[in-house]
């Protein structure tokens, strides 16, 4: 198996055990919490929280663990990623999306093949995902790269409760979850306003960290070059896992 199927390989199946994850919790949080809503909600986020830090940490040196499409577009643009495995790894990313949600309702004993009925629309909501997917990708491209899993799992936990949404911040999560009639589903004819709010929120959280700028010499991501007296003279970014929900 040649390096680009291999690291294809691990973004399909990162993706795919990410939306099983994702929606397997969501039907088990469903069914224990009798109803109450909030606690359906808090047992979906851990279960996704814990669930991102060790895929990352599993996929991450194989691929890069975006799961993601918005983040491999970003790479693309920084040129992290070859314009060429863009498409593959969209396509790898959507395909394992969907397998995710089918393996979950395997899990359940539930219909494998549903479309989801869960209405998630409107100007907020689509801001929400505009907002969620902007502080993703800024968490990405500004965390030190020893603790960007952690911190990435730690956002997106955040942001299951602090955006309206509940922060998908994925075009492959909102595409596999058109898939699952159950808590974490999302109805089919509301995922392109999703798709495109993230989208924007991707480059929106790009642009903010260019204009931030670099980060400072010390900080974990930089190496420093330096002169033949010690001097620094130069510092460019370390690559990066670039982790994602």
């Amino acid at each position: 198996m040649n390096r680009l199927s291999q690291r294809l390989l691990a973004e399909g199946l990162g993706t795919g055990l990410l939306l099983a994850i994702v929606i397997g919790s969501g039907i088990m949080a469903e069914r224990l919490s009798g109803g109450n809503v909030a606690i359906a909600l808090l047992g979906n986020t851990v279960a996704t929280v814990w669930g991102l830090y060790f895929l990352i940490h599993t996929f991450g040196p194989s691929s890069g663990a975006h799961f993601n499409p918005a983040v491999s577009l970003v790479m693309a643009l920084r040129r992290e990623l070859p314009w060429a495995d863009l498409l593959p790894y969209v396509v790898v990313q959507l395909i394992g999306a969907a397998c995710g949600a089918w393996l979950a309702h395997a899990m359940f004993d539930l219909s494998i093949l549903q479309w989801s009925t869960k209405l998630r629309t409107g100007p907020s909501q689509w801001l929400a995902e505009a907002v969620a997917t902007a502080g993703l990708l800024l968490v990405i491209l500004r965390a030190p790269a020893d603790r960007a899993p952690s911190l990435v799992a730690a956002y997106i936990g955040a942001a299951y409760w602090f955006t309206a949404s509940t922060s998908f911040a994925n075009p492959a999560a909102a595409f596999g979850r058109m898939f699952s009639d159950t808590f974490s589903g999302i109805a089919p004819n509301h995922v392109a306003a999703f798709v495109a709010a993230q989208l924007i929120g991707a480059l929106t959280g790009f642009a903010i960290h260019a204009a931030l700028g670099q980060a400072r010499v010390g900080h974990p991501n930089v190496v420093e070059a330096s002169g033949a007296d010690g001097d620094v003279i130069a510092a460019s970014e370390t690559p990066r896992v670039h982790p994602s929900h």
